[in-house]
């Protein structure tokens, strides 16, 4: 039998939750696509959603699940209190959702739709709506989302075990960064090690380049070989019940380049700035403004991030983040911040004046301030 994530008790307060949404948003059924949303509200942890899912969720009633058929026996065994409506290859899934819209006489109904999805194509899109056209169609991408932001404390103590392997896949690699190693062997001890360690398949894998790739924010190894002198990224996720818990290092090999001490204390003092100006009720903004008073104090004044950190939780491949969006830690946001939310912090130093150094940790943000989950790995200059 498989080990349902969520109790029944949580999932139904989602449910109620997405359901009082629905209410004030005026809207008789919501048609979500996003593989974390219909985790969240079901619990189906699977790789199948790679293709389209759909899940119907009405006002009242239950929830119908339209996905391929081969999917029944895992949807049998892990999901309870949802119609499933399996399709073959050679069918439509826009069919079926309109075969439930009839049913449940939800055609010329107030419908939401999830457009801000990475697997709800266009065409099955526009089929849907094009099969309901009397329907008063909505997107309504991010309603459930921000109810995903603040963790329960099941969530929490998710996300700590997924930080827990984070740190033993972090430290694992960086003890196999030895003169003449190759990334694919310091990634296979970061990968057993984690796994070991607890941790599922993360949203992504593990990003380990020398820093001759460090601009390649989305590449990772490769077949090179580590040489004294070099420098080895390190972005590392581990996950646990699809909770993720990313964390990274900078780790030089042999030497460090002059300047390199003052940068790990310039980046451990951006750390601490964030984690000190992360408390409930202040905004996102203000938080990166704490690391960026950092950067300039340090001489430092033309140099910007895009962010310096952002919200992570319940993930499928191919993000961590949580989908296609991110929901960043940047300049100028109002987005007010709420004990539970989990981050995925940066004090990222790299193309400057100083020699590159950063650290990134998951934090969660408790009703006294900031945690560090991801503390097992020194936050200072790293030499192998």
């Amino acid at each position: 039998m498989h080990d349902k994530a969520f109790p029944r008790a949580e999932l139904d307060a989602r449910l109620a939750a997405v359901r009082q949404r629905m209410a004030r948003a005026d809207l008789d059924a919501l048609l979500i696509s996003v593989p974390e949303n219909i985790y969240y509200l079901t619990g189906l942890d699977h790789w199948g959603f790679f293709a389209c899912h759909l899940l119907l969720l009405p006002r009242e009633g239950t929830p119908a699940l339209v996905a391929r058929r081969m999917e029944r026996i895992t949807v049998e065994n892990q999901l309870d209190g949802v119609d499933f409506h399996g399709h073959a290859d050679t069918e439509e899934p826009a069919d079926y959702v309109l075969r439930l819209l009839a049913e449940q006489r939800l055609q010329s109904a107030r419908l939401g739709m999830e457009k801000r999805s990475l697997f709800l194509t266009p065409r099955i899109a526009e089929q849907i709506q094009a099969g309901a056209a009397a329907a008063q169609w909505r997107d309504c991408s991010g309603l459930i989302d921000e109810l995903r932001l603040v963790k329960s404390p099941l969530e929490q103590a998710y996300t700590r075990r997924a930080a827990a392997a984070a740190d033993a896949g972090t430290l694992a690699a960086i003890e196999a960064l030895v003169d003449g190693a190759s990334d694919y062997e310091v990634s296979a001890a970061c990968h057993a090690a984690m796994i070991r360690a607890g941790s599922e398949y993360p949203g992504f894998g593990p990003f380990i380049r020398p820093t001759r790739r460090l601009g390649e924010e989305h590449t990772t190894w490769c077949g090179d070989v580590f040489r004294n002198g070099d420098a080895a990224f390190l972005e590392i996720g581990a996950a646990y019940r699809k909770y993720q818990a990313p964390m990274g290092r900078l780790v030089y090999l042999g030497s460090a380049p002059r300047g390199a001490e003052a940068s790990a204390e310039l980046a451990g003092r951006g750390m601490r700035a964030i984690c000190d100006a992360l408390k409930p009720g202040v905004t996102a903004g203000a938080v990166y403004q704490a690391w960026q008073d950092v950067a300039d104090g340090a001489g430092l004044r033309d140099y910007r991030r895009h962010h310096c950190g952002y919200l992570v939780g319940i993930g499928f491949p191919p993000s961590w983040t949580g989908g296609s969006m991110v929901t960043s830690l940047q300049p100028g946001s109002e987005r007010v911040l709420q004990a539970g939310m989990v981050f995925h912090v940066h004090s990222w130093f790299t193309n400057t004046e100083v020699a590159d150094f950063f650290i990134s940790n998951t934090v969660l943000l408790t009703g006294d301030g900031a945690q560090i989950l991801t503390a097992n790995t020194p936050q200072s200059l790293l030499l192998r």
